[in-house]
């Protein structure tokens, strides 16, 4: 019920042509946004708490809606349920085969090569979604701004220690993320201008 966000609320839900977009509380502590497979989105009370504080904005936090509205909007939440069992069944099969040669190990190296590809499909779905956002935030008169803005303080606020080697990430780093923005900005702009 907050005003400021109902305003950038409003601001996306004119963008998309609707009455209003409903947004729910997850109630538990990190930090972050989520699209539920039935099209809801939710923001965690740790991520309102940030808000609260004035560690994150009222645009900020639009652009981490509108982010989850991308994955909504482009099929994601729905198709990560098919790659989910598809890379059961990768794993699977790298089992029986890799610990038929590799005793002990097998099931261990099994287990990376589905989570590396998993985790390739979630950072091709980020960028998708920041791509969208980016789009209806600019439609909305928003601006990319505050997308950029929340991605330079995530790994602070989300306590992201940056051990994880990369290829196992969900999300790309939010300095790749920032970057597919700014190109995205340029090649649009290039567009309007040709």
């Amino acid at each position: 019920r907050d005003p400021d966000l109902l305003r950038a609320m409003d601001r996306i839900a004119v963008a998309l042509d609707l009455p209003r977009i409903a947004v729910h509380v997850f109630e538990v502590d990190p930090v972050n946004g989520l699209a539920a497979p039935d099209g809801r989105i939710f923001l965690t009370e740790g991520f309102l708490r940030q808000y609260r504080r004035g560690e994150v904005t009222a645009d900020e936090m639009a652009a981490v809606i509108a982010h989850e509205l991308g994955h909504v909007a482009l099929g994601h939440t729905r198709r990560r349920m098919i790659d989910f069992t598809g890379a059961n069944a990768v794993f699977v099969m790298l089992t029986a085969l890799l610990s038929r040669f590799l005793p002990f190990i097998g099931i261990w190296i099994a287990n990376l090569i589905s989570s590396a590809v998993m985790a390739g499909i979630s950072r091709k779905d980020e960028f998708e979604a920041d791509a969208y956002a980016s789009a209806l935030l600019i439609k909305a008169g928003i601006g990319t701004a505050a997308q950029k803005s929340l991605f330079r303080k995530l790994d602070r606020l989300t306590g992201n220690r940056g051990t994880t080697p990369a290829w196992l990430l969900s999300h790309p780093s939010c300095a790749d993320r920032i970057a597919a923005i700014e190109a995205n900005e340029a090649r649009w702009q290039a567009a309007v201008s040709a």
